[in-house]
């Protein structure tokens, strides 16, 4: 895929060799979804979903914050088809974004509200600035969830905090979205970006087949009796005793050296 940076696309595609970012851009609307960006979300997880150069993905957002939720002026003329046509594209960039088998890291700052939340969820790791808020916030404007937070949210917090998240309707800082594990870390403002990068490229330098298989198996194993969990695990191990980073990590463990993983 292409490496995109236009200043006017709803979201900028670049890429760095192995590793991609794709960032939100409306900065205007706090980076609210509408229609266009939502389908744009859409065809480029679906470009990288079929892409085996690619191995880290990270999705944030430029400006103020990463994401304000769904773009409800754009609804209010009408809210049935706007949000069909939303939740249709919505749903196939999280499709498109749980079926990469490279790692995809959410790095979010200031708002992430509604889908924003949806779309943090949906990545496999998470990385937040102090003073960042979150708020599911379907509740506060009479809607129901969607995005998979209703599917994602209590195998991260249990289902009762779940319930209080979803049916309270309260904002949650940083601190508390560490502690309740929406996000994996949380930096300073102005080491979000490095940080990111830094985690982003170890991601990207990993054993990619590996983490993949990794990725779907947790991914999957709350849907799966221990007999087929483990019978997943050991049909996943052999696929990557069958790969070169595999074979490559023998001989450097044997030979008392560094590996450096492929992807392949």
């Amino acid at each position: 895929m292409a490496a995109s940076e236009s200043a006017g696309s709803p979201l900028v595609v670049h890429r760095d060799g192995a590793l991609v970012h794709l960032r939100l851009n409306r900065p205007d609307a706090l980076n609210a979804l509408d229609v266009p960006l939502a389908r744009a979300l859409a065809a480029a997880a679906g470009a990288l979903a079929t892409d085996p150069d690619v191995r880290a993905v990270v999705l944030n957002g430029v400006g103020r914050g990463f994401c304000a939720g769904g773009d409800l002026a754009q609804m209010q003329a009408d809210p049935v088809r706007v949000a069909r046509e939303l939740i249709e594209a919505l749903h196939e960039a999280i499709v498109h974004l749980n079926a990469l088998r490279a790692p995809v890291l959410a790095s979010v700052h200031g708002v992430v509200a509604g889908a924003g939340v949806s779309l943090l969820l949906a990545c496999d790791l998470a990385i937040a600035a102090e003073g960042t808020r979150f708020n599911l916030a379907y509740v506060n404007i009479g809607a129901s969830c969607d995005g998979s937070s209703s599917w994602s949210l209590p195998r991260v917090v249990g289902l009762r905090k779940a319930l209080e998240i979803a049916l309270l309707g309260e904002t949650l800082d940083a601190t508390e979205a560490l502690r309740l594990g929406l996000v994996n870390r949380v930096v300073p403002v102005a080491e979000l970006e490095a940080q990111t990068d830094r985690l982003a490229q170890r991601l990207a330098s990993g054993p990619t087949r590996a983490l993949g298989e990794m990725k779907q198996l947790l991914r999957g194993s709350q849907q799966a009796s221990l007999r087929e969990q483990l019978d997943a695990e050991a049909a996943a191990f052999l696929r990557c005793a069958a790969t070169q980073d595999f074979n490559d990590a023998l001989d450097a463990f044997l030979a008392k050296r560094l590996t450096r993983f492929t992807g392949r």
